[in-house]
């Protein structure tokens, strides 16, 4: 299955916490919906990262606003992961990149390089 074939994963949870998914080819009312909604959960996560630098930079926060930054963070990353999945997923593959059926594909992290995302000790105070 091509990926534009595939089904779009949307930007929001069924009322039980499952994936919501949309047949189609991309036109319809639900999909401008889902992109609209996409637009504004990047444009709030935009916002959130300017008002985090605001909190950690002053270091006058008390450990209740920390833990709040924290909720609306790992919110806000969640969303943003969901938006990424949906829309590269929707990307064509090209054709010299495409691994063979046989070859499982490489997961090397956010460096690239196996380990992960990696943060100076400094970044947490």
């Amino acid at each position: 299955m091509a990926p534009m074939d595939a089904p779009r994963l949307l930007p929001w949870l069924s009322p039980d916490g499952k994936p919501c998914f949309l047949a189609g080819d991309g036109a319809g009312y639900v999909s401008r919906l889902a992109d609209e909604m996409e637009a504004a959960q990047l444009d709030f996560a935009a916002e959130l990262i300017e008002e985090a630098c605001r909190v950690l930079d002053a270091r006058t926060w008390t450990p209740g606003e920390i833990h709040l930054l924290a909720v609306e963070l790992t919110s806000t990353l969640t969303n943003v992961h969901r938006v990424a999945e949906s829309r590269g997923a929707r990307l064509p593959l090209p054709d010299d990149d495409a691994p063979d059926a046989d070859e499982a594909p490489v997961d090397r992290g956010i460096n690239g390089d196996g380990r992960g995302l990696r943060l100076p000790a400094d970044a947490f105070g």
